[in-house]
């Protein structure tokens, strides 16, 4: 067992957070992580209030949180009263300032946790009194910004928080799948990790199947950030954020035309909405990090826990001995 200030915190068994993905981090992959003993979030997206009412209605009685993208979140703050009736295991902000929500998130007593990719955001969170900071390097599938990676940029983080406000917790997120990457995060100073691309390739994730067999093929040099399909699908994201995705044809067609992709956008869009209907993913998007490379298999996502944090403790137990050794 890796006992953390995460467990003690969140009367968790294993250091192992479940990124919300939008609509892929539903309620029955949040219950099956909360099950095996990490902590399930349901992902909040861009703000589908029936879709919401529904996953926490499934996943009651058990304890799970629920993530928002804060800039969508500002246009629907109802969300978060809704979310927060069902009091949630925790409140997850990413990729805006989390300030106008924070007093109502701490008014109800759930713990908040703020994802952050520099080191400035990482001292809004802090000015925020977020009770964990989720340090996501570029690695990560989905939205990011800036080209930090997770191996720098959680130490640094780490860093800030013991001089600053020691009693923050901070995960580590991007590029961790499997128990190795635990033991990094740990040894680089977090209290635990997030993982997202390792749980999508799960039984239990909201994800095609044709989608995880792409995915069991990829490398990690396979994915790609790019706006495309932000642009495609008329998501008006920040100018500072981008997507990691697997890279296919539709991308390789206009990553680095994107002026072209606006001008003939009826037709893309047209393009695309089919291909994801019909489950093209030469034309539909697959979001997944890098750590794709690392999914050889789908697997229960009460396997993924269990060999995650198994494996982290062999890792970290077979250089105890030399650790030792060496100090004397």
């Amino acid at each position: 067992m890796l006992t953390t200030r995460l467990t003690h915190a969140f009367g968790i068994e294993h250091p192992v957070v479940l990124a919300p993905m939008d609509l892929a981090s539903d309620a029955r992959l949040a219950t099956a992580v909360t099950a095996a003993g990490g902590l399930g979030m349901i992902g909040g997206g861009y703000g589908d209030g029936e879709w919401l009412k529904r996953e926490f209605s499934a996943a009651a009685g058990t304890r799970v949180g629920c993530g928002f993208i804060t800039w969508s979140l500002a246009r629907r703050p109802e969300l978060l009263d809704l979310a927060l009736e069902h009091q949630p295991a925790a409140v997850m902000l990413s990729f805006g300032d989390p300030t106008p929500f924070a007093d109502r998130i701490r008014t109800a007593a759930v713990p908040l946790l703020c994802q952050v990719h520099t080191l400035d955001q990482a001292r809004n969170a802090l000015d925020a009194e977020a009770d964990v900071v989720v340090a996501q390097g570029g690695e990560a599938g989905g939205h990011g910004a800036g080209e930090r990676s997770t191996f720098t940029l959680v130490p640094d983080i780490a860093d800030l928080i013991a001089d600053r406000s020691p009693h923050t917790l901070l995960l580590a997120a991007g590029g961790v799948a499997d128990g190795r990457g635990l033991a990094a995060a740990l040894a680089l100073g977090a209290d635990g990790v997030m993982v997202g691309t390792r749980f999508w390739a799960t039984q239990e994730a909201a994800v095609s199947a044709r989608a995880h067999t792409r995915a069991v093929a990829a490398s990690g040099d396979d994915t790609v950030r790019t706006s495309v399909y932000d642009i495609v699908r008329q998501y008006d994201w920040p100018a500072e954020y981008n997507g990691r995705l697997l890279r296919n044809r539709f991308i390789d067609r206009w990553h680095g035309r994107e002026s072209e992709l606006s001008a003939q956008l009826d037709e893309a869009a047209a393009e695309f909405k089919a291909a994801v209907s019909q489950q093209d993913f030469d034309i539909a998007n697959m979001i997944v990090g890098e750590g794709v490379g690392l999914v050889r298999e789908i697997l229960p996502a009460r396997e993924v826990v269990r060999r995650m944090a198994r494996d982290a403790a062999a890792c970290l137990g077979r250089w105890a001995p030399q650790a030792t050794a060496f100090s004397g």
